[in-house]
């Protein structure tokens, strides 16, 4: 049996910026996400990439940091079940503890059930869900679908939150 590759995982640098506008625009279809009414570029947001020993990507996390809440912007891995993303959020959580940050969130759509399940079964807790809030997004971004690629209408924001001062 053939051991996994091991990823590298790397902070985002200046050089890096073009890379990731090209990925965000492929994954979310613009240059920007909406998240609580709020736009951001993640081009611009800090983040981690995973990489391939050869240095071909196999993800992207952004996120901010502001008081003492760290907020994942985006994450996208590439290269499904090898441990991609789970890798990244460990990266930022690193990040956010050593910034002292009490917790470590994130808002998915109702639509995305791979990635509700993800967070689930990484001991995120689901603590808000927003109706009608996409709805609300596509006046500011409006190349955001009406529907998933399963045919799931996409209205509403599901908030996510993992305490990082709990034992």
């Amino acid at each position: 049996m053939k051991d996994r590759c091991p990823y590298l995982i790397r902070v985002v640098e200046e050089q890096d910026r073009a890379w990731v506008n090209g990925l965000i625009k492929s994954q979310w279809g613009d240059d920007s996400v909406v998240i609580h009414g709020e736009i951001y570029f993640p081009e611009r947001l800090p983040g981690f990439i995973a990489c391939k020993p050869d240095e071909v990507a196999a993800g992207l996390v952004t996120y901010q940091i502001r008081a003492e809440v760290c907020e994942i912007i985006t994450l996208n891995s590439l290269i499904e079940n090898q441990g991609v993303g789970s890798m990244l959020l460990a990266a930022v959580r690193e990040e956010a503890e050593k910034a002292n940050c009490s917790q470590l969130c994130l808002t998915t759509t109702n639509d995305n059930q791979d990635a509700i399940e993800f967070y689930k079964n990484r001991d995120f807790r689901l603590v808000e869900i927003r109706k009608g809030a996409v709805d609300k997004a596509r006046q500011i971004k409006p190349s955001i679908p009406q529907l998933s690629s399963q045919g799931i209408p996409i209205c509403d924001e599901w908030d996510f939150v993992l305490d990082l001062c709990d034992p």
